[in-house]
């Protein structure tokens, strides 16, 4: 038995509560920017992924638009920053909203360190940064898709084995549903079948 959602017979936030809880996990993009008065932000958008590998863009959705999206249109340029469950309770603090003369990096206590190739600071405690400059956005209903290209990555060596990022050590953030948030958990590695090497077949489960 299942039971069905209709969007179009629910109010906007229950649907899209709904929807939340089943897009999961989300990787978080923890977005610093800079405004055009030069306050530095600091905000999480949980709609994030990579866009396109060649030329390297990736992408994060900002649902309204907020001080991040009016800071990379008038600067055009920002950082994703890496969340780490070590920071927790600070990056729920950057989605409070405060106003737009207030830098998220004081209220919260952290860091601010200089980018290599944007004026977007990064979060210096955390331990990856993707420097990005704007590509392009893309209004989508009451949503801005923001899509940037990016432009140096600066990764902590203390994550590295060699030039491979260990999300052992990484400890990732990614959030939920509701207020709920999910840590890295049980790791479970599988390598892709080719054709070639198929092994069986597979039979239906009970459900």
């Amino acid at each position: 038995m299942r039971t069905d959602f209709d969007p179009r017979n629910l109010p906007r936030r229950d649907f899209y509560r709904l929807l939340n809880s089943l897009v999961v996990p989300r990787p978080i993009a923890w977005v610093s920017s800079r405004s055009a008065a030069g306050v530095d932000n600091l905000a999480p958008h949980s709609f994030f992924t990579v866009a396109s590998v060649s030329p390297a863009i990736v992408q994060f959705t900002s649902v309204g638009v907020k001080d991040t999206v009016r800071n990379i249109l008038a600067t055009g340029d920002f950082v994703v920053n890496f969340t780490p469950e070590s920071l927790f309770e600070e990056v729920n603090a950057t989605g409070t909203d405060f106003g737009p003369t207030e830098s998220e990096f004081d209220r919260a206590g952290l860091t601010r360190e200089p980018s290599v190739t944007v004026a977007a600071m990064r979060v210096a405690e955390s331990p990856a940064a993707i420097e990005c400059r704007l590509h392009s956005t893309l209004e989508m209903g009451d949503c801005t898709l923001v899509f940037g290209e990016v432009t140096h990555i600066a990764v902590s060596s203390a994550v590295l084995d060699g030039e491979h990022p260990l999300v052992e050590k990484l400890r990732p953030l990614s959030r939920l549903g509701l207020d709920e948030w999910g840590t890295i958990g049980e790791v479970k590695a599988i390598r892709r079948i080719r054709a070639s090497d198929w092994p069986r077949e597979f039979r239906p489960r009970e459900h």
